[in-house]
């Protein structure tokens, strides 16, 4: 449940000079305000069973308690601080304040020094901290303490509390231990099958299962490499090691001896220069029917037609005869270079944009000479332009060809991606 209060507090007194000039709050806009004690159920109701997540958390939550206190009431919470967090998670900063740590990374801040734009800078930061942490030690650290009380809870009560969201969620046992890792674009329906399904898999998972953790990407691209990544990290008990045969073939490309670009399907490989990558080869052979017929390419030179003379489509007047050297090769072979490099990103430096967390978000998946350096997220009100500060936000992930085939697969399966091209000199 996602909740939001905000409220001006009377502090009966007198409001210091300096925190007139630092949050431009004084003292007749504070005197119709509430006072502690009015807003103190709200407070309690809105953090019940939450961890309180705040930047130098240790003097916020000071604060809370102090005024509970006053009141007779023993307000206790669990804290998490962005402070110390940045420091482990994204050390080497010039300044570890939340105005200077915010320009770094990218994120907007609107009403400096007021409850809610500082929070919702928080926010932001507090979710790029998540990204890098790799090891999961803010999750399961939480999660042990917290599973001990959920312990008696039932699998309706693990489904209830779910979205129905893209994302990549974490399957727990009563320790905390991550025992299973997955990725769907509907987290509820998709543990709602874990816990009803009857196979093997299913059954071990549902004696031991004591709550679920997810992170929302928004994007399936983001949840797909995530996912790919956190399996061969965390290795958890109940997932199989990713398969080398996920992407069984490829598409590759050959100069001939008249000059003219070849294309061929074949078995995946880690030897050659590939194009895509295809699950099967029905599929890779669908990929290149549509192929011929989008880029007016030769049946002949794509593999699709075996014949010494002219292809099947040179006969019935839609192939330009580059299958018997009738057509310029210049102009046969910018038609596949086209081809190529809308299904490659081999050697390129680019951004591709993609869905967010949320509707003013977007996601960031960067490619630096045609490797996988990794991915982030960033505020549409905030637009990257800058080399440096995209790096900033960037979680690096590892390069390796799951990381490849993922990438290739989508960006040929979502024709109406965003991709924009960087000059990583500037």
């Amino acid at each position: 449940m996602v909740d939001k209060f905000i409220s001006l507090v009377n502090p009966e007194r007198e409001i210091q000079p300096f925190v007139v000039n630092l949050t431009g709050i004084n003292s007749k806009m504070l005197k119709n305000a509430p006072k502690f004690y009015e807003v103190a159920k709200r407070i309690v109701e809105i953090t019940e069973d939450c961890i309180i997540v705040a930047h130098n958390a240790e003097f916020d939550y000071r604060i809370l308690r102090t005024e509970f206190k006053r009141l007779g009431f023993g307000f206790k919470r669990k804290t998490l601080c962005t402070v110390e967090l940045s420091k482990q998670l994204i050390p080497e900063q010039a300044s570890y304040s939340l105005g200077k740590l915010t320009r770094a990374l990218g994120i907007p801040v609107s009403d400096r020094h007021r409850a809610n734009g500082d929070a919702m800078a928080t926010v932001k930061l507090f979710k790029i901290l998540l990204s890098k942490d790799l090891e999961k030690n803010i999750i399961k650290n939480n999660v042990k303490v917290e599973s001990k009380k959920k312990m008696d809870s039932n699998h309706r009560q693990i489904i209830d509390a779910l979205p129905s969201v893209t994302g990549v969620y974490y399957i727990h046992d009563k320790d905390g231990k991550i025992i299973y890792i997955g990725k769907s674009k509907n987290i509820k329906h998709r543990i709602n099958q874990h816990l009803t399904n009857d196979n093997s898999k299913s059954k071990k998972i549902q004696l031991q299962i004591a709550t679920v953790t997810y992170e929302i990407t928004g994007s399936e691209l983001v949840a797909l490499l995530k996912e790919s990544e956190e399996i061969k990290r965390i290795k958890p008990l109940h997932n199989r090691a990713l398969r080398r045969n996920t992407f069984t073939h490829a598409l590759y490309h050959f100069i001939d001896a008249n000059g003219y670009i070849n294309l061929k399907i074949d078995k995946a490989n880690g030897t050659e220069n590939l194009i895509t990558t295809f699950t099967n080869r029905q599929s890779a052979k669908s990929f290149m029917f549509k192929a011929v017929e989008d880029y007016e390419l030769c049946q002949k030179l794509t593999g699709l037609y075996s014949t010494k003379s002219n292809c099947f489509n040179y006969t019935i007047k839609t192939c330009d005869g580059a299958c018997i050297n009738e057509e310029a090769s210049t102009d046969y072979n910018n038609r596949v270079n086209q081809l190529i490099n809308k299904n490659s990103y081999a050697n390129k430096d680019m951004i591709i944009i993609d869905k967010g967390r949320d509707i003013d978000e977007r996601s960031a998946i960067y490619i630096e000479d045609g490797v996988f350096k990794g991915l982030g997220f960033f505020d549409l009100n905030y637009q990257i332009n800058n080399v440096e500060v995209l790096k900033s936000i960037i979680t690096p992930m590892e390069n390796n060809r799951d990381a490849q085939h993922i990438i290739q697969n989508y960006l040929r399966r979502n024709k109406n991606l965003k991709i924009v091209q960087i000059n990583t000199s500037t």
